[in-house]
């Protein structure tokens, strides 16, 4: 192991070996903890001290050799260094002793015991006066007490001869560790004492230097020293982990630990059990109460441990110390302790946490007290977010033993609730026992809604109405009792799984009041039935509000089961509401947020969200990869029927970029059946037949984008902000000749009540343009390109626009059609959508044109109103267009557009950056305000 920080010990032992050299014998008693370096220094010294002519015997006792009389003076005068008959004469004392020990010392050597101590002394005597000699023993206190009697017979008469007795005792400060032969000695006035102590942080950074690299040593000097304490042993362990692996490992430092206790006092042993057992946390008194002996003891070892270094203010220096002290535990021995550490701290009213902890970790089945623990202490885990503790825990508590039925079928209820939050595929094998009980009336009717979410989430309809008919038939039951849950199941059934609520409407009596105040009613439910309440009748305004509201309080607790449902169900209003960029927002904010409650379902419904908020705003390489991230978080299978929205956006995202491939690859992703009688399957359709409106399968398109809207109809949720199948289906009609059909689509959709989507809006008059005659296409367009910019949806503004250079074509407007068309260039490059920019090469002159120019660094000089003058005049809109649209001269225009080209350095229009249209500041409308038009309505 090598010797560090002990020169100033070696050169005092050097110097008592000077005086023994001199016939003044001296007695040296190294002490200190264990694993300080006494046998290491013992070795070193033994060997400067065979360099100076002197006679230098050894022995190291054992706990194995404690029973064997003359075990220790055996090992001392067995020495190649002793002349033959020498050893032999030593040996055949032994043997006399041994003798005299037993009681046959008359038939032995006719000497008793007395008499042989006093010939091995005279033995020794006549070895000193041929040379110096020097004893060195290790560990003296494992040392058989025939030797021990020789020893201290010995040590009392060498104060005048050339003996130098060196002895190595561990100190353990117990007990149990008392020794009247230190004591004996320590009476002599030849005696001397020296204590070791673990390294100093310079000697850790001197070991590490000799054993590391200089700039591993400095690196790791303050590390080596926390976790070793200075301890020799563990520091060599630890010097070796540092080259393997760069860290702390079990098999090393963990496994010297390990070993260090087993060198020591058993008690050290017990009380670093208990330690382990008990954890961070733990006083002295329940150390003591598990660990077996009374408290003083355990002081008494945790001091010698803290002193040894292996053990910091009571406690472990690295958590790899304690887990191999319990890797150290066989099973049977590690379930014992933590069933003795559980009814210890439950009797000492300790925190349900910790108790549960080592119910969990014994694994017994639970006694009712134990069981009524875990299910408590389940509650406050997930408070905190601990889930995966809080499920260990009800599984356990679900193995409890004399629990009733009902009893059972209520933790199995909590379980599949917790399970669900991280993943809903591992709460499924609950849900088949769940309905048997909700078929038997033992669950309770509020948790019913609970399980039909999860039912119904995971495409199991029939379980699902089996549990709703249970609910029907508790309200019947119950005189009305149970109506509140009934009807807000319902409304959420309406707006999620529409097929499930139909023929299910609750008659509430006249005279029954509808209470706005429902005692234990579940909140989230409640939410979600408000939401889809609002979303069935059209409500968008009211339902954008209300979404807001939920997002909120689920921001301060998401307890309730319905938390991820609450939250998917209010992002998707917001975006069917045309307010993409609120729910993108809140998506941003609560994926950067720490804390619990940071769960698999949680990030997946976010990034799904994020996804089709992206794709509303014409985002796409973050819809793609949003969506992909939220299929990272939860496997389709785990997804369930939701599993429409993810890879809809991810569909759709993919084929606006023309990623075909990767939009084929996950249609071709196994989905339930139940997924198109659910809300979700309409983001699914919708995708798909913009996919296959993408490769040219014209007609498959279309009956994709009908089917929607069959499904959306007679579910009696014909909201084109959930999916716009009327606009879609008008395109497949125009792909496939037929502009009568198209253009009866998009007067439809213009003709439904609550057009107020901007993005609705836009999309029909983009349609209506093209099945328009030529001169009416500019004025519908540039309605269209506002719109869109109202809503942010980048995508859609730069179709517009590549449809509204067309028509500038056919006008034989080239070059306005050319500025617009550098500007859909230029947004068709922002949004990744290849096809759309690769479309534009294929207009006239735009290959001359090539890529828009960057915007100069100057821009941001502009000041507002030079910057809205530009941004219309990048549409190709004249002076005097820019002038009615700004109410000012176009002398004023003039100026306006001088000091921008001076400012951007260019001389022409056809020079200015596209992207100034695309970020303007305020003021200007587009082109809106370029021409005086009405409103197009149908």
């Amino acid at each position: 192991m090598g010797i560090f920080e002990r020169d100033e010990q070696v050169d005092y032992l050097n110097a008592l070996l000077g005086e023994a050299e001199n016939r003044r014998g001296q007695v040296v008693l190294i002490g200190g903890p264990a694993a300080c370096g006494r046998s290491e220094l013992l070795r070193t010294f033994t060997g400067q001290a065979t360099g100076r002519a002197v006679l230098a015997l050894g022995a190291a006792c054992s706990p194995a050799e404690q029973e064997l009389p003359f075990g220790v003076l055996g090992q001392l005068f067995h020495s190649a260094a002793l002349p033959p008959e020498t050893e032999s004469e030593m040996a055949g004392l032994l043997a006399a002793g041994i003798s005299a020990q037993g009681g046959s010392a008359a038939q032995a050597t006719g000497m008793d015991l007395p008499q042989i101590l006093h010939s091995l002394f005279l033995a020794v005597l006549r070895l000193a006066a041929q040379k110096p000699l020097l004893l060195a023993i290790d560990d003296v206190q494992h040392m058989d007490d025939l030797s021990r009697r020789c020893l201290l017979y010995l040590a009392r008469r060498l104060a005048s001869t050339r003996v130098l007795l060196v002895l190595t005792l561990r100190d353990d400060h117990l007990p149990s560790a008392h020794c009247p032969f230190r004591t004996e000695l320590e009476r002599l006035p030849h005696h001397h004492r020296l204590d070791l102590e673990p390294l100093s942080p310079g000697g850790v950074a001197e070991m590490l230097r000799c054993r590391l690299d200089e700039a591993s040593a400095r690196r790791l000097a303050a590390e080596g020293y926390a976790v070793s304490g200075g301890n020799p042993l563990l520091l060599t362990a630890l010097v070796e982990d540092f080259r393997r692996s760069g860290g702390v490992r079990a098999q090393g430092y963990g496994a010297a630990f390990v070993n260090h206790l087993h060198r020591g006092d058993p008690v050290l042993l017990q009380v670093a059990r208990a330690l382990a057992v008990l954890g961070e946390g733990t006083t002295a008194e329940e150390t003591a109460a598990l660990a077996g002996p009374d408290a003083d003891t355990v002081d008494a070892a945790l001091r010698s441990m803290t002193a040894s270094g292996v053990l910091a203010e009571g406690r472990f220096r690295h958590p790899v110390a304690g887990l191999a002290v319990l890797g150290a535990l066989s099973p049977r021995e590690c379930e014992e302790m933590n069933r003795a550490a559980a009814r210890l701290l439950h009797e000492r009213n300790a925190p349900t946490g910790r108790i549960a902890h080592h119910l969990v970790a014994a694994g017994h089945a639970p006694e009712p007290w134990e069981t009524d623990v875990l299910l408590e202490a389940a509650e406050h885990l997930q408070l905190d977010g601990e889930l995966r503790s809080a499920v260990r825990c009800l599984r356990l508590a679900d193995t409890a033993l004399g629990t009733t039925d009902r009893q059972r079928a209520m933790i199995r209820a909590e379980l599949a609730r917790t399970e669900w939050q991280l993943n809903p595929s591992s709460a499924a094998r609950h849900l088949g026992s769940l309905t048997a009980a909700a078929r038997c009336g033992q669950l309770d009717r509020r948790g019913l809604p609970t399980l039909v979410r999860q039912l119904l989430w995971l495409g199991k309809e029939s379980e699902a109405d089996a549990v709703l008919d249970r609910i029907h038939g508790a309200v019947r039951e119950g005189g009305g009792g149970g109506t509140s849950e009934l009807r807000d199941t319902e409304m959420w059934l309406a707006g999620t799984y529409p097929p499930r609520a139909r023929g299910r409407q609750l008659p509430v009596p006249d005279r029954q009041r509808d209470d706005l105040v429902t005692p234990g009613a579940d909140p989230g439910l409640q939410a979600v039935a408000a939401l889809c309440d609002h979303l069935a009748r059209g409500r968008n305004q009211e339902a954008a509000t209300h979404a807001e509201q939920v997002l909120h309080d689920l921001r301060l607790s998401r307890r309730s089961a319905w938390a991820e449902e609450g939250a998917l169900l209010s992002l998707t209003t917001l975006l069917y509401a045309g307010r993409p960029d609120t729910a993108l927002a809140w998506c941003v904010s609560s994926q950067s947020e720490a804390g619990p409650g940071r769960t698999a379902v949680w990030r997946a419904v976010l990034a799904a969200a994020r996804a089709e908020a992206a794709i509303r705003l014409g985002s796409l390489p973050e819809a793609v990869d949003q969506a992909q991230t939220a299929l990272a978080h939860l496997e389709p299978k785990a997804w369930g029927v939701a599993v429409g929205l993810p890879l809809g956006s991810l569909v759709l995202g993919a084929t606006r970029t023309g990623d075909h491939d990767t939009a084929a690859r996950y249609l071709a992703v196994p989905v339930p059946d139940a997924m198109f009688r659910s809300r979700y399957g309409l983001h699914y359709l919708h995708a798909r037949g913009h996919h296959h409106l993408a490769t040219g399968n014209f007609h498959a398109a279309l009956a994709d984008f009908l089917s929607c809207g069959e499904l959306m109809r007679s579910w009696g949720l014909d909201l084109a902000g959930i999916v716009p199948w009327r606009t879609s289906a008008a395109e497949a009609w125009l792909l496939l000749g037929n502009r009568d059909q198209a253009r009866r689509m998009v007067q439809e959709q213009l003709a439904r009540p609550a057009t107020d989507n901007p993005r609705i809006r836009g999309l029909c008059l983009r349609l209506l343009a093209a099945v328009s005659p030529a001169g009416q296409r500019p004025q519908l367009l540039a309605e269209a390109l506002d719109l869109f910019e109202d809503c942010r949806d980048r995508y859609e503004q730069a179709r517009v626009l590549c449809d509204l250079g067309r028509a500038h074509y056919a006008l034989a407007q080239r070059p306005r059609a050319r500025m617009v068309l550098r500007r859909a260039r230029h947004l068709a490059d922002m949004c990744a959508a290849a096809p759309l920019a690769h479309g534009l090469l294929a207009l006239p002159g735009e290959q001359r044109q090539g890529r828009p120019s960057e915007k100069p660094e100057s821009a941001p000089a502009l000041t507002e109103s030079e910057h809205r003058v530009a941004s219309l005049a990048v549409m190709g809109c004249t002076n005097r267009e820019i002038a009615e649209r700004l109410y000012v001269t176009p002398s004023t225009v003039e100026q306006h557009l001088t000091r921008v080209f001076r400012k951007l350095g260019i001389k022409r229009r056809s020079d200015l950056p596209a992207d100034l249209a695309t970020d303007r500041q305020g003021g200007g409308r587009g082109m809106q305000g370029a021409v005086l038009r009405p409103r197009v309505t149908a």
